[in-house]
């Protein structure tokens, strides 16, 4: 397993769109989905910072992470383009593989 963080800080007055576009039903999630590799997404919101919030994107490995995102890069930066207006930053947090002895 493979999970790739996001931490994003919306900008008040979008975060019911920033849900719709961010969430497991959302534009990304849709994008990913046509990947095999692609696991799930979480949308999670701090909740001491109401505008704060983190993309969990499980994927099989690294390498199909990087793959996808070779093969979807127009694709990608299109929506990434599309949904700058929802949010005032955007920090990709890292990118974490499951260790073989966790149990």
């Amino acid at each position: 397993m493979f999970l790739v963080l996001w931490e994003f800080d919306v900008k008040p007055g979008n975060e019911e769109r920033f849900e719709l576009v961010y969430g497991p039903s959302g534009k990304w999630a849709q994008l990913f989905r046509s990947d095999p590799a692609y696991q799930r997404t979480l949308l999670l919101r701090d909740s001491t910072r109401e505008l704060t919030y983190l993309t969990c994107d499980f994927w099989d490995s690294c390498a199909a992470y990087e793959n996808f995102r070779r093969r979807n890069r127009d694709a990608y930066l299109a929506i990434d383009r599309e949904c700058e207006e929802l949010t005032l930053t955007e920090s990709k947090m890292g990118a974490f593989e499951r260790l073989a002895n966790d149990g």
